[in-house]
């Protein structure tokens, strides 16, 4: 019988990945731009239009393949779907305790 283990909250670190907080932050932005689309009913093409990419770049993206897009880029995104953006940094809590960063959706 397997054994089974708790994950964590990122899929990304359980699998041990190097950037696993990264691609986890960009898996948040592109499902946020993904759900967006789909509420606006837009088309892959009329999507990619507005966002400034190409169709097969926007596909790749919704389907979770982040390689060759930034972070910046998927905040574009979201302001081109007339969302705000906010970056708010802020200290931990503890001293010498390394940050992270998290996306909170308003």
């Amino acid at each position: 019988m397997s054994k089974i283990e708790q994950g964590s909250t990122n899929v990304y670190a359980d699998l041990g990945l190097e950037n696993a907080e990264e691609m986890l932050v960009k898996a948040q932005l592109a499902t946020k731009i993904g759900e967006i689309i789909k509420r606006r009913k837009l088309t892959q093409v009329q999507a990619a239009e507005l966002l400034g990419m190409t169709q097969p770049k926007l596909s790749n993206l919704l389907r979770g393949q982040f390689r060759g897009i930034s972070e910046a880029k998927m905040l574009e995104c979201l302001t081109r779907l007339g969302r705000n953006v906010e970056i708010v940094v802020k200290a931990t809590g503890r001293s010498q305790s390394t940050g992270h960063v998290s996306v909170v959706f308003a």
